[in-house]
């Protein structure tokens, strides 16, 4: 059973700054792409950052320039780094994958989503 573990959410300052982190964990065989969607209450879940397994990384217009998503080579594991925060970053972030990975009795190509980890941007 494939698992992403987040971490890294919590309560920051306007113009602060923080570090979430996604872990993929099972019987993974290969890593297609991973990356990170937001949904603030409200809202529809939106696509912040992307990287695929050949390091081409995709923003959201929001946080580009801002948010660097980054990838530990030979890992399924990516950051992402949160600079320049505004309130209205404030969302449940969510971790995606798409691997192929052992799941019901063979290996497939399905998508994984996180439990989600919340950020607050606020004074």
């Amino acid at each position: 059973q494939v698992q992403l573990v987040e971490s890294g959410g919590g309560l920051v300052q306007p113009g602060g700054s923080l570090r979430l982190s996604c872990a993929a964990s099972g019987r993974i065989a290969s890593f297609n792409a991973m990356g990170w969607y937001r949904q603030a209450p409200g809202k529809q879940r939106e696509l912040v950052a992307g990287i695929n397994s050949r390091n081409a990384i995709d923003y959201g217009d929001s946080v580009r320039g801002r948010f660097t998503i980054s990838r530990v080579a030979g890992k399924n594991t990516v950051y992402l780094q949160m600079n320049s925060l505004k309130p209205e970053d404030t969302a449940v972030y969510y971790c995606n994958a798409d691997l192929l990975a052992y799941n019901g009795g063979s290996y497939k190509r399905s998508d994984y989503w996180g439990q989600g980890t919340q950020v607050t941007v606020s004074s």
